[in-house]
C-alpha cells in the first residue's frame, strides 16, 4: 500500500477517512442491535444506581471499560472522578513518549500512572464487594485495561493497521456469504435425503395394525427440525462474523469483545438447562405419546360403531361421533394433568401465574359456554332428534343437517339454513316428523275448515284420496283425517300422512303438492273450500240430510264405493 500511495498525502487523507468511515458504520450497526457494553450502562442508568447504596461510574476509553469508581476522594464524587481520570489521560496521550503505565502503590491506594504521571487512584472503596480481589489485583486489571486502551488509540492512528483490518473485514465477510450458502445448499439436499428415507419406512411402523407415524406428518416433521438447525447455524455464524470484524478495528474491538461474552454468557445457561430438562421432557413427551396412541384407538373403536362393526346396547350410531370427542377431550386432559409436572419451567412463578391466568379467564368467560355445551350433550343423549330427520324447533321446520356441541344447524325447504343455539332448543318444545316414519321420511300434516252443510265423510274421503295422488306419500301406513275442533261456524279436519319420497325432495315440495292435490279433488267433486262466517242466523238450519252422509266418494262399509259426483 505505501507504495502504491508513495508520499501523495492525500490519498493516505483520504484512505483513512474511509477507514474510520467503515468503522464508524460498523459501530452504529452493532449499537442498536446489542446494547451498550455492561459500563455503558451503567453511566445511563441512575435509577439502577440511585436504588444501590454503592455509586458504580465506569471509565470507559475506546469503547472499553477500564476502571469502575464506587466511592469519594477528598470530596471528589464518583464521577467527577470519572471525569477528571478522562481529562488527564487525554492530556497524557496527546504528549510524546512510550505512553507506559505503570503502578505506583501508597498507604491504601494505589496509583495507576502514565510515563511516571497519576491518571487516577483507586482506592479500596473502590473494590467491587462482589469479586474477593485485592487492592493490588483491582489496580493491576484496571492497569491493563488501560494499556490496551492506549494500544488500540495508536492502532486506530495507522494506517497499516486499519488497512489490514479492513482486508480482514472483507475476507470474513466473503468467507461468511460462502458459509450461509453451503448451509442452504446443505439443508436443502439433507432435507430432501432424508425425507425420502421417512417416507420409505414410515409405512413400517405398525402396531396393532396402526401406523404410527403419517408420512406426511413426518416430512413436515423433519422439514422443520431441518429448518430450525439451519437458522441456528446462520445465527451463530452471524454473530462470530459480526464479532469477528468489530475486532478487527481498534475502535470496535471491545464490542466485538463483549458480543463474544454475551452469546457465551446467553448460551451456556441455555444449554445447561436444555440438557438439564431433557429427562423431564422425554417423560411428558411418553405420555403425550401414550394419549395419543390411546386417541387412535379410540378413532378405531368409534369408527367400527358408526359403520355397525360394533354394535352395543348404550352407544348408537348416532352419539357415537359426539362421544368420540368427549372421550378424546377426557384422555388428553388426563394426560396434560399427568405431564405438566414434567414439563421445563413448570415449578417457576412465571409459569404457575399464567396457568392461574388462564384458568381465571375460562372461568369467567366460559359459564355461557359451558351452558351451552351441557344443552348439546343433553340433546345427544337425550336422543331428540338425529341428523337427517325433518323437526319443528323454536317456530322453525326444517332437516337436521348437523348437532353440535353448542349450535344445531336446520336446513329450510326453502334452501335456508338457520343455526339455533343448543340452550334454546331445550327451552322449547321440538316436534319430530321424521322418528315414526318408516324409512327416510318425515310426517305429513294439513288443516282444512269446510262448513257444517258439507258432509264430514265426505271430507275425510276427498283428504284421504288427495294424500294417495301425491308421489312420495306411504299408502301404509294409510292416511289418517281426525276432526280436531267442532268450532262455531266450521269443524276443522287435520290430514296426517307419511312420505318418504324416492329423491332428496324437501318437505315443503311434498307439502305444497298435497295442498294442490287436495284444491284438484274438492273442486273435482264439486265441493267447495271455505270457512263461512255468520253476522246472522240462515233462513234455513244448516244440516246434512241422512241421505246425503255418504256422498260420493264417501261409501258406507258394507256397500262398494261410488265416484259418481
Amino acid at each position: 500500500m505505501s507504495i502504491i500511495l508513495g508520499n501523495n498525502t492525500f490519498m493516505r487523507l483520504y484512505l483513512v477517512a474511509f477507514l474510520y468511515a467503515f468503522a464508524f458504520a460498523m459501530s452504529m450497526l452493532v449499537r442498536p442491535a446489542f446494547g451498550q457494553s455492561a459500563g455503558e450502562r451503567a453511566v445511563v442508568a441512575p435509577a439502577a444506581a440511585a436504588t444501590s447504596p454503592v455509586v458504580a461510574e465506569p471509565l470507559v476509553l475506546f469503547s472499553r471499560p477500564v476502571f469502575i469508581f464506587r466511592s469519594a476522594l477528598l470530596g471528589v464524587s464518583a464521577r467527577d472522578r470519572v471525569k477528571r481520570a478522562h481529562t488527564r489521560i487525554h492530556d497524557q496521550l496527546t504528549l510524546t513518549g512510550p505512553h507506559l503505565v505503570t503502578l505506583k502503590s501508597e498507604q491504601n491506594t494505589v496509583q495507576v500512572q502514565i510515563d511516571g504521571g497519576t491518571s487516577f487512584v483507586v482506592l479500596a472503596s473502590d473494590l467491587d464487594p462482589g469479586r474477593e480481589d485485592t487492592l493490588e489485583q483491582t489496580a493491576q486489571l484496571a492497569a491493563q485495561a488501560l494499556t490496551q486502551a492506549i494500544r488500540e488509540s495508536v492502532e486506530s492512528r495507522s494506517l497499516e493497521t486499519l488497512t489490514r483490518a479492513l482486508a480482514q473485514a472483507v475476507a470474513a465477510s466473503v468467507l461468511y456469504a460462502v458459509l450461509v450458502w453451503l448451509a442452504a445448499r446443505g439443508q436443502r439436499a439433507l432435507a430432501g435425503r432424508l425425507v425420502a428415507v421417512a417416507e420409505k419406512h414410515s409405512a413400517k411402523l405398525h402396531v396393532g395394525g396402526m401406523a404410527l407415524l403419517q408420512q406426511a406428518r413426518l416430512a413436515h416433521g423433519v422439514r422443520w427440525v431441518l429448518t430450525l438447525a439451519y437458522r441456528l447455524l446462520v445465527l451463530v455464524l452471524t454473530v462470530e462474523w459480526l464479532s469477528f470484524v468489530l475486532r478487527s478495528f481498534p475502535f470496535t474491538r471491545g464490542w466485538g469483545e463483549s458480543l463474544n461474552g454475551f452469546l457465551l454468557n446467553l448460551a451456556v445457561p441455555v444449554l445447561t438447562a436444555a440438557v438439564g430438562a431433557v429427562p423431564e421432557l422425554l417423560t411428558a413427551l411418553l405420555i403425550f405419546f401414550l394419549a395419543y396412541g390411546i386417541t387412535r384407538a379410540l378413532d378405531r373403536f368409534f369408527a367400527n360403531v358408526q359403520s355397525g362393526k360394533v354394535q352395543l346396547q348404550w352407544l348408537d350410531r348416532d352419539s357415537a361421533a359426539p362421544t368420540q370427542r368427549i372421550a378424546k377431550v377426557v384422555v388428553w386432559l388426563f394426560a396434560l394433568a399427568a405431564a405438566y409436572p414434567y414439563l421445563p419451567g413448570s415449578d417457576t412463578e412465571a409459569f404457575k401465574g399464567l396457568s392461574v391466568l388462564v384458568g381465571l379467564m375460562l372461568s369467567m368467560g366460559a359459564s355461557s359456554l359451558v351452558g351451552q355445551a351441557a344443552s348439546g350433550l343433553i340433546l345427544t343423549y337425550g336422543r331428540a332428534f338425529r341428523k337427517g330427520e325433518f323437526v319443528r324447533v323454536a317456530d322453525q321446520e326444517g332437516t337436521v343437517t348437523e348437532m353440535g356441541m353448542f349450535t344445531t344447524r336446520i336446513r329450510t325447504g326453502l334452501g335456508e339454513e338457520l343455526t339455533i343455539s343448543n340452550a334454546s332448543i331445550l327451552g322449547s318444545t321440538t316436534k319430530n316428523y321424521s322418528r315414526a316414519v318408516k324409512g327416510a321420511g318425515f310426517v305429513l300434516d294439513t288443516t282444512v275448515t269446510i262448513g257444517y252443510d258439507t258432509p264430514w265423510r265426505q271430507v275425510h274421503a276427498l283428504l284421504i284420496e288427495a294424500a294417495k295422488r301425491t308421489p312420495g306419500v306411504l299408502h301404509d301406513p294409510a292416511p289418517q283425517v281426525f276432526q280436531t275442533a267442532l268450532s262455531d261456524w266450521y269443524p276443522i279436519y287435520r290430514l296426517v300422512c307419511q312420505a318418504v319420497p324416492e329423491g332428496p325432495v324437501p318437505r315443503a315440495i311434498l307439502l305444497s303438492n298435497l295442498l294442490a292435490n287436495i284444491q284438484d279433488i274438492f273442486n273435482e267433486y264439486g265441493v267447495q273450500i271455505m270457512s263461512p262466517q255468520y253476522i246472522a242466523d240462515p233462513a234455513d238450519p244448516k244440516l246434512v240430510a241422512a241421505d246425503q252422509w255418504y256422498s260420493a266418494p264417501a261409501v258406507r262399509a258394507d256397500s262398494p264405493p261410488c265416484h259418481t259426483p
